[in-house]
């Protein structure tokens, strides 16, 4: 196959003075060879490919091929043929050819019906994307995997990350709200997925029917809750990068942390080291670009959102009331009354008449309860003898002078 250098080294013997017989002798070619390299460019010109390639053994078999890869289009992607399957289901139909010959069909097939993709720009202050990313963090009580929420600015790519218990609807709002309070401003869009603890239902194109809770956010601050095509990730490719970096920057090695308060401070730090990074592109600063960002975009509300999941409640004679599959105990005034029982991440207030008449460390732990003795001293004065047989004072712990 003929190069640049033999190209080069054939015009410059005849520059040189050399005959076209003698250059065919000395570099072992034809003389109309020759010829050819002296009326061209300087540099071979590459044959041109076949369109329709010969194959000799798969040609029989091409039809089948598009036949099987085009009810893959129907089929749910984790049952979609691989270039192996469909190797082996040739060989049932009499194929006696290669592996590789029927992978590359495929490949080249596979590539012609590729997705591409428009690129996106954003104005200044109109959207911020939001996703979770999941993490491993190593706690003193051991490794365990922290869902991290991670709002970004689409114009600006400025983050900010917070580990969260959950990704319930409560975490979500508690989330965006101190989100929103860090960036000191709200943006005119927020994009999620589709998450089933935000968009209850899909409904017609882009139209979502909202859990109540996230509706009333979007209300407070004043943005439009938009949401990706269903597995269509693509349309929001800020914050999908941005669940990398957490995964292969922030938390490679795997954080050492005693508990999310300090692994929130470690990813608080990462996001403020964020705004002296220059993106790619771009002669600004992440910094700079989201200073414009909060420019246009829309001041925070005067109040703050109560980030919480509300939902009225029956308590029962045993002076408890069911959240989330979890028992907590009200005072004995209060039994048998309908009360409000909102849910926040860390803890569960319990509501009467619009006052809160008791709060409880939040339990995630299905069929648990939990209770606060001082709630139950007037039972306690009519039944002594459940000092002894209930959990509720069986796992008191008092002062050694109550011995």
């Amino acid at each position: 196959m003929f190069t640049v250098n033999h190209y080069a080294r054939i015009r410059g013997a005849y520059r040189d003075g050399m005959s076209i017989c003698e250059i065919a002798r000395r570099f072992h070619h034809s003389r109309r060879k020759v010829r050819a390299v002296l009326k061209g460019d300087g540099e071979p010109v590459p044959y041109p490919k076949r369109k329709d390639q010969h194959r000799p053994k798969l040609g029989k078999f091409v039809d089948l091929i598009n036949e099987i890869l085009s009810a893959d289009e129907q089929a749910p992607p984790k049952q979609r043929h691989t270039a192996m399957r469909i190797f082996e289901r040739l060989k049932a139909e009499g194929y006696r050819g290669e592996y590789d010959a029927v992978r590359r069909y495929v490949a080249k097939r596979r590539k012609r019906e590729r997705e591409t993709f428009i690129p996106l720009s954003h104005d200044p202050g109109q959207r911020v994307e939001a996703d979770f990313g999941q993490i491993y963090v190593d706690f003193p009580d051991g490794r365990r995997g922290v869902p991290v929420l991670i709002l970004v600015w689409s114009y600006s790519n400025y983050p900010f990350v917070i580990a969260l218990p959950t990704q319930r609807t409560e975490a979500i709002l508690e989330g965006m709200v101190r989100g929103f309070e860090y960036f000191g401003c709200v943006p005119r869009e927020v994009w999620w997925d589709n998450p089933k603890t935000v968009a209850l239902e899909i409904l017609i194109g882009r139209e979502r029917r909202l859990h109540r809770s996230y509706a009333a956010l979007a209300s407070h601050y004043v943005f439009d809750p938009l949401f990706c095509m269903p597995a269509s990730g693509n349309e929001k490719p800020y914050v999908e990068n941005r669940v990398k970096t957490l995964q292969r920057r922030w938390s490679t090695p795997v954080p050492k942390v005693k508990d999310l308060d300090e692994l929130n401070a470690y990813l608080l730090d990462c996001c403020l080291a964020e705004r002296q990074r220059t993106r790619n592109g771009s002669e600004s600063t992440i910094g700079e670009l989201f200073d414009r960002d909060r420019e246009a975009a829309k001041p925070l509300p005067r109040h703050a959102f109560d980030p919480c999941v509300s939902r009225p409640a029956k308590v029962d004679k045993y002076q408890l009331v069911r959240f989330e599959n979890v028992q907590y105990s009200v005072p004995r005034a209060y039994a048998f009354e309908t009360v409000t029982v909102k849910g926040y991440v860390d803890r569960v207030d319990i509501v009467h008449s619009g006052r809160v008449v008791t709060s409880h460390r939040r339990s995630y732990v299905s069929g648990d309860q939990v209770l606060e003795p001082l709630h139950y001293l007037a039972a306690l004065g009519r039944r002594p003898a459940a000092l002894d047989h209930s959990n509720v004072y069986r796992q008191w712990k008092l002062p050694a002078v109550f011995g």
